[in-house]
């Protein structure tokens, strides 16, 4: 199930989920607004590696705005600290936004019961895109959870703008060494 409008906003003035700030203005009706944090990251490397930490370089959106550019990922953060301890949240990229050819999430909607934190949004133009701080970017959608919870304690909790991979820090295998 799905939580509506009103009881997105029930269920943050209860506190069964947090939006740090809350703006009325941005509850849909089956889902809220979330807005685009002022900094984006770039990865700076050839090769991204999986096996480890890849350099980036940080991106501050004047008030001019920022001019995305296709073939490149941008990650972003919302400006919104969300998250729930008992409902399961989503996030989508708007519609007006995807009519922009701007894809928000690559591959990674779901949050886990348990995150509060800033999401950080894969951005990946079709065209080159002048995009704002504070633009309504994405969509969060709350649905109820069935069974025990385990809230999530993972590598990305407490996000306070975007962050890079840490899939780094999953991969345990020593790396081959290739001879010479």
């Amino acid at each position: 199930m799905i939580l509506t409008g009103p009881e997105i906003t029930a269920a943050a003035d209860d506190g069964r989920l947090r939006i740090t700030p809350f703006d009325q203005s941005q509850v849909n009706p089956n889902s809220y607004n979330v807005r685009l944090g002022p900094t984006l990251l770039v990865y700076t490397g050839g090769v991204l590696d999986a096996r480890f930490r890849n350099p980036t370089a940080q991106v501050d959106i004047g008030p001019e705005g920022y001019v995305l550019q296709p073939g490149q990922l941008y990650l972003g953060h919302t400006v919104e600290h969300v998250g729930s301890d008992t409902f399961v949240p989503l996030l989508f990229g708007r519609s007006s936004v995807g009519r922009l050819g701007l894809f928000v999430e690559i591959t990674a909607p779901i949050g886990d019961i348990g995150f509060h934190g800033q999401w950080t949004l894969m951005l990946s133009p079709i065209r080159p895109l002048r995009v704002y701080a504070e633009m309504k970017i994405g969509q969060i959608m709350f649905f109820v959870s069935v069974g025990p919870i385990a809230p999530y304690t993972g590598k990305y909790q407490a996000a306070n703008g975007p962050r890079a991979s840490a899939s780094w820090r999953d991969d345990r295998r020593p790396v081959p060494v290739v001879a010479s």
